[in-house]
C-alpha cells in the first residue's frame, strides 16, 4: 500500500490537486476572517446591549430617589412603596443580567480588567450604601435616611457612568478591530484574486502557451521544438508526450525521403510487374495458334527482364525430353541443339523433371548455352492443372540475380502460358469437332436431296435404256421427261444447298437475315410468304443465330418440296425465350408415319441443329391441315419457366383454332 506522504504527493502533484488545494486554502482563510468578523460584531452587539441596560440603571436610581422623596414628604402611600420595591427589583435584575450575560439577546459584559473593577464597584456601592439607604427610607427612617441616600446617589451614578464609558471604550476598540477585519477581508479578496490569477497563469495559461508555441513550431516543420518538463502534473505529462511526439516526427521526417524512395521503388517494381503481366495476358489473348502464342509470350518477358534471348520448349506427347518450339534472340548454334535431356546437370531437364523454377549459371562443360556466351539461364515450368507442358527459358550474358517476387511473377506467367496453350488445344479440338459435325449435316443434306435424286435418275436411265431396246418410243419419251424433271429438281436442290451454305447473319442482325431468307424463298417459289416480328429482348449468340437460320431455311425447303402450300408465315417472338414459328397451309402429313418411314429426314437435321445450341423444336401437322414448326431458345433461364408457362397456357387455349402448336422450352 502507498504511504501517506506518497499518496499526498501523487494527489497534490496533479493539476487538479493543486487547484483544489489553492481554492480550499483561500476558502479557509476567507471563512476564518469572516468568522472573526461575525464574532466581533456579535461581541459589539452584546456590549451595546450591556451599555443600554447599565445606562437604564441610572434612570432607575433617580426614579427610586424621586419615589422615596414623595413617600417621605406626604402620608406613606403603600402603592409608592410597592413601586419603589419593584424598581429596586428591576435594578437588581438588570444588574444581575448584565453580570451573567444573555447569549440569546445577545448581552455580554465585555471582558477587561477596568470593566470588571468598575462593575464590582457599582455592585459593592449598591449593596453597601444605596440599597441599605433605600430600605431605611422605606422603613421610616425619615429625612435623615433620605438625605444620606441623596448624598450617595451622585457618586453611585458616577460609578455607573464610569462603567458605561469603560464599555463604550471597549466597544470602540472592538469596532476598530471589526473595521480592520473588514479591511483585511477586502485585502484578502484582492490578494486572493491576484494570487489566483497569478497561479492560473503559472499553472495553466503559461504551460498552455508553451504547448501552443511548440505546436506552432511543429506546424512550421520545426521538428526540433521541445517544451520544458517543469512539473509532474497533467501539463508535465503533456509536455513529455509532446517531446516524445516531436522526437518521433523528427526521426520519421529524417527518414521520410528514404522511405518515399523505397515506396516509390516498390510501386515502380509493382507497376512493372503488372505491366508485364498485362502485356503477356493481352498477347496471349490476341495470339492465334501455338507458335503465335509462344512468340507473343516471349517478347514482353525478354524486354521486361532485359534478357539476351528466350525460348519455349514443349514436351512431346510420346517422345522423351524437351524440344525447342519457339525462340527469340538466340544464336543458330543454340537453336540447333533443340533438345535438352533430363539430366541433373542441365537446367532445362532439372526444371522439367523437378517441376520447379531454377535460376543459375550453366557450367562451362560444353553445354550449348555456355558455348554461345549465355551462361545465365532461368528455367520456368509451363504448367496447367499440375501438369508440366514444357518450360520457357530466359538467357543472359551474365548470371542475373532474381528475387522471390520476380520468380513468382515468372511462375505465374508460366501458368498463364500453360492455360493459353491448353485453351488453344481445346479450341482446335472444338473446331475439328464443329467441322466434323457440319460435314455430317452436309452429308445428310446431300443424301436427303441430291443423292436420292441421282438414284431416281439412275433408275429412270435404266428404264430408258430398256424402252429404247424394246423400241417403245412413247415410254422412252415419258422417261426422258421424268429424267428432265429429276435433273431440274437436282439443280434446284444444289442451288438451295449453296444458298444454305453461304448463309450468314451479318452484324448479329437476325431479323434482317430472316427477312432476306423469306423474300428469297418467295421469289424462288412464288408462294406468298409473310415475316412477322414481335416482343423485345436480346438476340441469341452469333453461333446460335446461324443454326436457327439454317433450321428456318430447312423448314422452308421442306415446304417447297412437299407442302404444295399457298401461304407461308415466318414469325419471330423475342423475350426471355426466343421463339421462331414457320406455318403453312399445305397438304400436311402425319409426323409419326413420316418419321417411321424414313421420309422427311430434314426433321432430324433440324433437331440436331437445335440440340447443338440448347434449343428445342416441335412439329405439329396433320394431313390436309398444314404444318407448323416451332423452335424455342431460352435466353434468360430465370424467366424462361414463367414465360413458358404463360405461353403454354395460351397455346392450350388456342388449340381448337390452329393447326400447329408452339412448344415452350
Amino acid at each position: 500500500m502507498e504511504t501517506s506522504p506518497r499518496r499526498r504527493e501523487r494527489v497534490f502533484g496533479t493539476l487538479a490537486g493543486k487547484l483544489v488545494g489553492i481554492l480550499v486554502t483561500f476558502l479557509v482563510a476567507a471563512l476564518a476572517v469572516i468568522g472573526f468578523t461575525l464574532l466581533q460584531s456579535w461581541t459589539l452587539e452584546g456590549g451595546a446591549a450591556a451599555i443600554n441596560d447599565i445606562g437604564s440603571e441610572r434612570m432607575r436610581t433617580y426614579r427610586i430617589v424621586y419615589l422615596l422623596s414623595e413617600y417621605a414628604r406626604g402620608p406613606r402611600d403603600e402603592a409608592t412603596a410597592r413601586e419603589v420595591r419593584a424598581t429596586v427589583l428591576a435594578f437588581e435584575t438588570a444588574l444581575t443580567g448584565v453580570r451573567r450575560g444573555d447569549p440569546a439577546r445577545p448581552l455580554f459584559l465585555p471582558r477587561g480588567r477596568e470593566i470588571a473593577e468598575r462593575m464590582d464597584a457599582v455592585e459593592q456601592s449598591w449593596q453597601q450604601s444605596i440599597r441599605p439607604a433605600i430600605q431605611a427610607a422605606l422603613a421610616g427612617g425619615g429625612e435623615p435616611a433620605l438625605q444620606r441616600l441623596r448624598h450617595d446617589v451622585d457618586p453611585f451614578v458616577g460609578r455607573i457612568d464610569a462603567l458605561v464609558r469603560a464599555i463604550e471604550t471597549h466597544n470602540a476598540e472592538g469596532t476598530n478591530v471589526l473595521r480592520n477585519l473588514q479591511m483585511g477581508l477586502v485585502a484578502l479578496a484582492i490578494v486572493g484574486t491576484v494570487g489566483m490569477i497569478y497561479l492560473m497563469f503559472l499553472l495553466v495559461i503559461r504551460p498552455v502557451s508553451v504547448l501552443v508555441e511548440g505546436i506552432g513550431r511543429l506546424q512550421a516543420e520545426d521538428f526540433s521544438a521541445r517544451v520544458p518538463e517543469e512539473t509532474r502534473d497533467e501539463f508535465g505529462a503533456l509536455a513529455r508526450a509532446f517531446n516524445s511526439m516531436a522526437m518521433h516526427l523528427q526521426s520519421v521526417y529524417a527518414t521520410l525521403e528514404a522511405r518515399v524512395r523505397d515506396k516509390t521503388q516498390r510501386l515502380e517494381d509493382k507497376n512493372r510487374e503488372l505491366a508485364t503481366l498485362y502485356e503477356v495476358t493481352v498477347a496471349l489473348n490476341e495470339g492465334s495458334g501455338r507458335e503465335a502464342l509462344c512468340r507473343a509470350f516471349l517478347a514482353p518477358i525478354i524486354e521486361a527482364f532485359s534478357a539476351a534471348g528466350g525460348s519455349v520448349r514443349l514436351r512431346h506427347a510420346e517422345a522423351h525430353g524437351l524440344h525447342m518450339f519457339v525462340s527469340e534472340g538466340l544464336p543458330a548454334e543454340l537453336i540447333e541443339a533443340e533438345t535438352c535431356e533430363h539430366a541433373t546437370a542441365c537446367f532445362c531437364g532439372r526444371a522439367d523433371e523437378q517441376n520447379r523454377s531454377i535460376v543459375g549459371a550453366v557450367a562451362p562443360d560444353g553445354r550449348p548455352c555456355a558455348r554461345v556466351g549465355l551462361p545465365g539461364v532461368i528455367a520456368i515450368p509451363i504448367r496447367f492443372n499440375r501438369k508440366v507442358l514444357g518450360i520457357f527459358n530466359l538467357f543472359f550474358h551474365e548470371v542475373a540475380p532474381v528475387d522471390s517476387k520476380a520468380r513468382r511473377l515468372l511462375e505465374m506467367l508460366g501458368q498463364h502460358l500453360g492455360a493459353a496453350l491448353e485453351n488453344e488445344r481445346l479450341q482446335s479440338k472444338e473446331r475439328e469437332l464443329a467441322v466434323s459435325e457440319e460435314r455430317g449435316l452436309i452429308a445428310r443434306e446431300l443424301h436427303d436431296s441430291i443423292a436420292q435424286s441421282l438414284a431416281f435418275l439412275n433408275l429412270q436411265t435404266q428404264m430408258l435404256d430398256t424402252s429404247l431396246a424394246r423400241g417403245d418410243l412413247p415410254a422412252a419419251r415419258d422417261e426422258v421427261r421424268q429424267i428432265r424433271v429429276g435433273v431440274q429438281e437436282s439443280y434446284d436442290d444444289v442451288r438451295e444447298l449453296l444458298v444454305h451454305f453461304r448463309a450468314r447473319v451479318r452484324d448479329a442482325d437476325l431479323s434482317s437475315a430472316l427477312r432476306q431468307s423469306v423474300e428469297r424463298f418467295e421469289a424462288q417459289t412464288g408462294i406468298a410468304t409473310r415475316f412477322e416480328e414481335s416482343g423485345a429482348g436480346i438476340d441469341p449468340p452469333a453461333e446460335a443465330q446461324l443454326q436457327l437460320l439454317h433450321v428456318v431455311q430447312e423448314a422452308l425447303s421442306n415446304i417447297r418440296k412437299h407442302a404444295r402450300a399457298q401461304h407461308v408465315t415466318v414469325s419471330l417472338e423475342r423475350g426471355a425465350v426466343c421463339r421462331f414459328r414457320v406455318r403453312d397451309d399445305g397438304v400436311g402429313f402425319d409426323p409419326a408415319k413420316g418419321d417411321s418411314s424414313g421420309n422427311h429426314v430434314g426433321l432430324h437435321i433440324m433437331r440436331e441443329r437445335t440440340h447443338r445450341i440448347g434449343a428445342s423444336v416441335d412439329v405439329r401437322s396433320a394431313p390436309g391441315e398444314g404444318t407448323e414448326v416451332s423452335i424455342s431458345l431460352p435466353l434468360a433461364p430465370g424467366l424462361a419457366a414463367r414465360d413458358a408457362d404463360a405461353s403454354g397456357a395460351a397455346d392450350v387455349s388456342a388449340a381448337g383454332s390452329t393447326t400447329g402448336v408452339a412448344v415452350a422450352s
